[in-house]
């Protein structure tokens, strides 16, 4: 029988954080607190990655108010410090990888991203789906979650398949799940399924991402109006590196977080072709305040679920709010609107209609690629992910009338209360 999840699942149980947190406990008690300090963690990311190219110092300042938003808001266990800090370290590691790479090999810079896909909706609203069907066209391809969080040396076609990192992402992952079991049945994790962009945009430190680790509202709202044009950089090195080991004519890039640097990401995907995905965002809202609360409680001492949803109904409203502005002055057509009812009802249909915006058509062979996998669709056995926004402090009748000009103006069907 299939379970249902909720926030409330989550590090209940698993006596494996239960012991880990209890350790972090006993090592405050006795004075051992691991540092978050920005000039240690650079300094053991240049001696882990033996390099001190880090390119600009554009990853300095969100390094350091993540740091304070993390010491002044986050309430993180002893855990909580040490993953974090080890979070933090990894991404510059991969970003001094990515650029020692790069500077050795030129030829990196010349390759073209040309006309990626790039889905801009909020969670949950079928950008997985989406994703995986619009990776089934044999011209394109996603960025696996691999090689998202290793990208140099670039797997090349003749060892992709057997990259020793597939099998050490999924370690990863499986470390993750005994951590933390109920986040498997929210959130799909495994080396080879899409990724989104967040892992890119980490390289500058510059991402919500950052957000789902623990609680920093001060953080967030700095994000919110920061130039993100390092981190596109980054993301656009990333792409190009991948690209020179295994060529292809697009890729296929999501995440929610393009939809407030709408100008900054087509300065430099300027012939994206932009799909926004929509679903009532009532249920959206309790289903990410969930999924974040799970995360947060991970590595933090105290989970405050009300505070979560405020933060991420505000995310997410943003994020919203920036896409319909931006809608309001852009050129009719400047992407394709596509409902979730749609996608699931037909989703060869709503392909056809995609790309017919573009006015372009899917293959026969992407038809035919897209009908077997809808036949073998894999059913998930870890569980059903619920969840209620009382949990959160809303009622969807509030949420309902909170979101109510953005489901009028696309007309979105309200799926709850």
């Amino acid at each position: 029988m299939t379970k249902d999840v909720t926030f409330r699942d989550a590090g209940i149980r698993s006596p494996l954080l239960r012991g880990l947190n209890g350790i972090g406990r006993l090592a405050s008690v006795v004075g051992i607190r691991p540092r978050l300090d920005a000039d240690d963690i650079v300094a053991r990311a240049i001696a882990q990655a033996g390099s001190d190219q880090l390119g600009s110092d554009s990853y300095r300042e969100p390094l350091e108010r993540y740091i304070d938003s993390l010491e002044d808001e986050a309430n993180l266990s002893t855990f909580g410090r040490l993953v974090l800090r080890g979070m933090l370290t990894s991404q510059l590691v991969t970003r001094i990888r990515l650029g020692v790479w790069t500077s050795e090999h030129p030829e990196a810079a010349a390759e073209e991203i040309r006309r990626p896909w790039v889905i801009l909706g909020l969670p949950r609203t079928g950008t997985s789906l989406l994703s995986i069907l619009l990776g089934l066209d044999p011209m394109a391809r996603p960025i696996r979650q691999w090689e998202a969080r290793t990208p140099v040396p670039p797997a090349t076609l003749a060892g992709a398949s057997l990259d020793p990192r597939i099998a050490e992402a999924e370690k990863q992952f499986e470390q993750l799940h005994r951590l933390n079991p109920p986040f498997k049945a929210m959130h799909p994790t495994g080396a080879m399924l899409a990724e989104e962009c967040v892992p890119f945009l980490m390289l500058d430190l510059r991402t919500l991402g950052l957000e789902t680790q623990a609680r920093v509202p001060s953080y967030g709202r700095w994000l919110q109006d920061c130039d993100m044009r390092s981190a596109y950089q980054q993301h656009k090195r990333a792409l190009q590196a991948l690209q020179t080991g295994q060529p292809t004519e697009s890729w296929v890039l999501k995440t929610p977080n393009h939809l407030w640097c709408l100008e900054t990401l087509l300065e430099f995907y300027p012939d994206a072709r932009l799909i926004w995905t929509h679903r009532d965002p009532g249920p959206v809202t309790a289903s990410v305040s969930s999924l974040n609360t799970t995360l947060q409680s991970t590595f933090t001492d105290r989970s405050d679920p009300r505070a979560v949803g405020a933060e991420w109904l505000g995310k997410l409203k943003f994020a919203v709010d920036r896409g319909m502005a931006y809608d309001d002055r852009a050129k009719p057509g400047w992407c394709v609107h596509v409902h979730y009812d749609e996608l699931m009802r037909d989703p060869i249909a709503a392909m056809r209609r995609i790309y017919g915006h573009f006015d372009e058509a899917p293959s026969r062979l992407h038809e035919r690629r897209i009908e077997a996998w809808l036949r073998e669709k894999p059913q998930t056995a870890e569980g059903r992910h619920v969840y209620d926004p009382v949990d959160f402090g809303f009622t969807y009748a509030e949420l309902a009338e909170i979101w109510r000009p953005y489901r009028e103006r696309f007309d979105i069907r309200r799926e709850q209360g």
